[in-house]
C-alpha cells in the first residue's frame, strides 16, 4: 500500500508542476513590483492639461486647483488676448463652446479666418477684459458632467501666476506654469501680439530664466523662434497628427527647444479601426538629440480609450512611461500620478 501511496503522489505531483508551468508559459507576467517599473527612476511629469479638465469647467482657477491637489507637476494655461490686449486663459479665441458668451452678448457673433480656416462665433479679440469677467466658465464636452457649469469665471494669466505661487507657499512645493500661445500668428495680425505680453507678464513675477518652472508651448515654429528672443524659459514644439519628423528637423530643433509635445499617435500609432500599432521609434530620436518628449493628451473618457487597454486608463499611461516619455498632458492628473507612482 505505501509504495502503491508513493506511485500515486509522485505521478499527482509530476502532473501539478507540469500544468503550473505550463500555465506560467502562456501567462505574460505583469510586475507589480515598483522596483520594476523602470520608469519610476525618471522624473516624469505630469501636466494637468487645461487644469483637471476631466473632472471640471478647463481653464478656471477651480480646475487648476484641483490638478495641483491631485499632484499635478504643472498646470497648463492656453493663452488668448482680450480686446484691450490682456493675456486670459482660454483653449480658443471663439469661446461659445466654454462661457455663456452667446448670452451675454448676442450681438457680438463673428465670422473670422483664423489660420486659414473660417470660424464663426464670439471672439476674445472682440470683448474688453470687464466683458470677459461677467462671463462664466462651462463645460465643453457633453459626455462630462455639467455640474460646474456657469459658476466660475476666467481667470486671466496674472491671477493664475499669482495663485501658483500662493499654491507653492501653502504647499511647499514648486507647481511648474506650461503656457501655451494660442494662434500666435493671428494674434499678432490683429495687432494682439502675444509673445511679448507672455514674456512681460513672466518677468514681472521673474519666472523668465531656464532653470524657472516654466514651459512655453506653441504649435508655431516662428513663435517659438520669438519668444526664444525674449525669454530664457524652456520651449516646447507641438507637433500635431499630421506632422512626420525627420531626423535632421529634430536635431535643428534642438538647438533651442527644450522638448517636443507630440500627438500621442505619432509615439504609439493606431490602424483604420483604432487598432495600437507597434511604436514608433520619436521617443529615442528625440532623445538622441536632447529633447524631452510630453505627449498629449491623455483622456479617461471611453470614447477617447483605446479598446487594447481594456477599460483601464491607467495601462495607457504605464505603456507610454514603459517607452520613456518624459510628461504627459492629462485631463485627469490623479490617474496618471497613481500610474507613475
Amino acid at each position: 500500500i505505501m509504495n502503491t501511496w508513493h506511485l500515486i503522489s509522485s505521478l499527482f505531483l509530476s502532473t501539478f508542476f507540469c500544468i503550473t508551468l505550463s500555465s506560467c508559459a502562456l501567462t505574460p507576467h505583469i510586475s507589480t513590483n515598483p522596483v520594476e517599473k523602470s520608469w519610476q527612476k525618471k522624473n516624469i511629469l505630469v501636466i494637468g492639461h487645461r487644469g483637471a479638465s476631466g473632472y471640471r469647467p478647463e481653464h478656471t482657477i477651480e480646475s487648476y486647483a484641483l490638478a495641483i491637489e491631485m499632484g499635478a507637476d504643472y498646470i497648463e494655461p492656453d493663452l488668448v488676448m482680450t480686446k484691450d490686449g490682456v493675456l486670459i486663459a482660454r483653449h480658443e479665441n471663439e469661446i461659445s463652446e466654454t462661457t455663456d458668451a452667446e448670452i451675454k452678448f448676442p450681438k457680438r457673433k463673428r465670422t473670422k479666418m483664423i489660420d486659414g480656416l473660417s470660424v464663426t462665433g464670439w471672439f476674445t479679440e472682440d470683448l474688453t477684459l470687464k466683458e470677459i469677467k461677467t462671463l462664466k466658465a462651462h463645460e465643453r464636452l457633453s459626455s462630462r458632467g455639467q455640474a460646474f457649469n456657469v459658476q466660475f469665471q476666467i481667470p486671466t494669466f496674472a491671477e493664475i501666476l499669482a495663485f501658483v505661487q500662493k499654491k507653492n507657499k501653502e504647499t511647499n512645493r514648486v507647481i511648474g506654469i506650461y503656457p501655451e500661445v494660442k494662434h500666435p500668428a493671428y494674434f499678432s495680425s490683429i495687432g494682439l501680439a502675444l509673445e511679448p505680453a507672455l514674456a512681460k507678464e513672466l518677468k514681472r513675477v521673474g519666472l523668465n530664466k531656464l532653470e524657472d518652472p516654466v514651459i512655453i508651448q506653441s504649435f508655431e515654429l516662428a513663435s517659438l523662434r520669438n519668444l526664444k528672443s525674449l525669454v530664457d524659459c524652456k520651449l516646447v514644439y507641438l507637433l500635431d497628427e499630421n506632422v512626420r519628423v525627420s531626423a535632421s528637423e529634430l536635431k535643428d530643433w534642438s538647438t533651442f527647444l527644450y522638448g517636443i509635445g507630440p500627438y500621442k499617435r505619432l509615439i504609439i500609432p493606431a490602424g483604420p479601426n483604432g487598432e495600437l500599432l507597434p511604436a514608433t521609434s520619436l521617443v529615442s530620436d528625440a532623445h538622441k538629440v536632447g529633447l524631452k518628449v510630453h505627449p498629449y493628451t491623455f483622456r479617461s473618457d471611453a470614447q477617447y480609450l483605446a479598446k487594447e487597454y481594456k477599460g483601464d486608463p491607467l495601462a495607457e499611461y504605464r505603456q507610454f512611461y514603459a517607452l520613456g516619455v518624459d510628461g504627459v498632458f492629462s485631463d485627469f492628473p490623479d490617474q496618471a500620478v497613481q500610474a507613475r507612482d
